[in-house]
């Protein structure tokens, strides 16, 4: 059991001074087969700056594989910093390598939006509803629907060749030329089952953006972020950043409503699923919840069948990528933020998941060597320092890393303590059955630098 569970994690530790976080713990568990989550965590090219990235993806994998390979250059593009394409990022986990024809659409497409974003961002700025955000929001909020956008382009020019230019005329869409008439044969195979099976599938998706003392989240669905801090009493506080969009956000049933006519109502949202068949009500792809009922009707249907055209399609849009944008600042008392797909929050609860990791931290300490401070240390110090260790040693995980650690215990974790037998059991169920009991889990778990934070802070603060 512990070798699958520790199949797939990692551990990151941040070598570079001057920087917010101190490590980044990740791991994934698959229960699709194959699996249908995907993660992303890059640096910055500033060397301070980090994205970190979980993307759920439902009715195939592709969706959210796209994503993790593409979104997090897209949002580095971006940011106003951003001016050198070979510097965006460093990507530290690894990304699904396509074939070399859609290696060479995604590198075009990038080329494009990176020579564009400037006057996207000019174009994005006047939207009244940006007018209050600070430029990471603005990039992480330009970034998603610019991506979301592109998906569907690739898809509709190969799916529908020289009649593209008529579809796009009733599609919103950015302001550059497409270009792929020119750069592929317009029905090339490869290029239209890749971009179809991908716009067709779909994802959800949670991204934050860290630097010095700021974490801005952008959230697009039913992933979740919580952040771990420290209250002065001593105890783990728990704080979401943000609300999932399904059906359980009373805001965002009403903003599906006002999208729509009344006539709508008992049709727009069936059995707390979209049109009856999608739970979140935000998503990257699924266009065929996006696009005009002619285009699903003359081109989708003839390769996917009807299913492809959901019951009571009228007034489509009916799915948005759009996200919606959590901004904190942080503070001493803030340790880390976890990011995890709902296949962990199905399981356990944000307190459980601060409570966990916040002991997972504690015991971790006790599992590395004792190490004494520089300078000159006291017996009494020093028995402090041994009685915290011993206290520790009892707290003692059985995972070094915290993704793992918070796996183990959402799937083992009963009234008495971790069940082994009942582990093994979910571990072990076939293909067929397993998805009855559990979902896919994609987690990362970042920690920030407390003397950092400490640093950061206004001087009469420190005082």
């Amino acid at each position: 059991a512990t070798s699958i569970l520790q199949a797939n994690e990692k551990i990151y530790e941040v070598m570079k001074p001057g920087s917010v976080l101190k490590s980044i713990d990740w791991n994934q568990l698959a229960s699709n087969n194959p699996l249908e989550d995907s993660l992303a965590i890059a640096k910055l090219c500033d060397n301070r700056s980090y994205l970190l990235g979980v993307f759920d993806g439902h009715g195939g994998p592709a969706c959210a594989r796209v994503l993790a390979k593409r979104l997090l250059s897209y949002i580095a593009a971006s940011l106003p910093s951003q001016h050198v394409s070979s510097l965006l990022l460093e990507q530290m986990t690894p990304t699904t390598e396509f074939r070399p024809e859609i290696e060479s659409l995604y590198a075009h497409e990038f080329n494009q939006y990176h020579a564009s974003v400037s006057h996207l961002r000019d174009t994005l700025s006047n939207d009244e509803s940006q007018c209050s955000m600070d430029s990471t929001e603005r990039a992480l909020l330009t970034a998603f629907e610019a991506m979301d956008q592109q998906l569907s382009e690739e898809a509709l020019a190969f799916l529908l060749g020289p009649e593209m230019s008529e579809i796009l005329q009733r599609v919103p869409r950015w302001d550059w030329k497409p270009w792929w008439a020119d750069a592929f044969p317009s029905r090339d195979k490869v290029l239209q089952l890749s971009t179809l099976s991908t716009a067709m599938s779909g994802a959800v998706a949670t991204v934050a953006h860290i630097s010095s003392n700021n974490l801005v989240i952008a959230n697009t669905g039913d992933c979740q972020a919580v952040l771990g801090y420290l209250s002065e009493d001593g105890t783990w506080g728990a704080l979401k950043l943000g609300k999932e969009h399904t059906s359980e956000n009373p805001s965002e049933v009403e903003r599906l409503y006002s999208e729509h006519p009344r006539s709508e109502r008992d049709t727009v949202l069936r059995m707390d699923r979209l049109l009856g068949q999608l739970m979140p009500l935000r998503a990257f792809g699924d266009f065929r919840f996006k696009w005009p009922r002619h285009v699903l009707e003359k081109w989708v249907i003839p390769v996917l069948g009807e299913s492809a055209l959901p019951q009571n399609y009228k007034t489509p849009p009916y799915l948005s990528a759009r996200p919606e944008i959590i901004k904190h600042t942080l503070s001493p008392r803030d340790k880390f933020v976890v990011i995890a797909s709902d296949g962990l929050w199905d399981l356990l609860s944000p307190t459980q998941v601060v409570r966990l990791v916040g002991e997972h931290m504690s015991g971790r300490v006790a599992l590395g060597p004792l190490t004494l401070p520089p300078g000159d240390v006291t017996l009494e110090e020093i028995n402090k320092m041994l009685q915290q260790r011993r206290e520790g040693l009892s707290k003692r995980p059985l995972d070094t890393n915290a993704a793992t650690h918070l796996i183990r215990h959402a799937l083992a974790s009963t009234e008495t303590g971790l069940d082994p037998d009942r582990l093994s059991e979910l571990l072990s169920l076939p293909d067929d059955v397993v998805r009855l009991f559990r979902d896919d889990i994609t987690i990362v778990v970042s920690y920030f630098d407390t003397d950092y934070l400490l640093k950061s802070l206004p001087q009469s603060n420190q005082e």
